[in-house]
């Protein structure tokens, strides 16, 4: 099973958000960025490293979500998300097509990668808790 982290970054109310670009798997849908998490590295310290390197910008994991498992035809993942707040930079696509920083509540709007559906429905709950 391959490990794999995602940033759900926060800055005041809005959440990041990005679409995978046309030549990526599961291309122009969108996710809560992140990546591998290599064998050397923490959870935390993979997300920062992959987050600074796909959109340039400084994120501080801060909790830690259910993770979800998911199957592909030929291998699974293990999808582990993050809360993380936003410390800095600006946001250069590297690697995806666009990103969005929207409100909580419009995140069902989008076509979501399969994988970061049932995250998206836990941050949902994160959220309506904090009210």
């Amino acid at each position: 099973m391959i490990k794999v982290v995602c940033a759900i970054v926060e800055q005041y109310d809005r959440v990041l958000l990005t679409q995978r670009s046309e030549q990526m798997r599961e291309g122009l849908l969108w996710e809560f960025p992140g990546g591998k998490v290599e064998p050397h590295e923490t959870e935390k310290n993979s997300l920062v490293r992959e987050i600074k390197e796909e959109l340039a910008i400084e994120v501080q994991p801060y909790k830690r979500l259910q993770p979800i498992i998911h199957p592909y035809p030929n291998y699974t993942i293990e999808l582990i998300p993050y809360l993380c707040k936003f410390n800095g930079g600006v946001v250069q696509l590297l690697e995806h097509k666009t990103y969005h920083w929207v409100l909580p509540e419009d995140l069902p709007n989008y076509s979501w990668c399969p994988a970061d559906v049932p995250i998206v429905e836990e941050y949902l709950q994160v959220c309506r808790s904090r009210q």
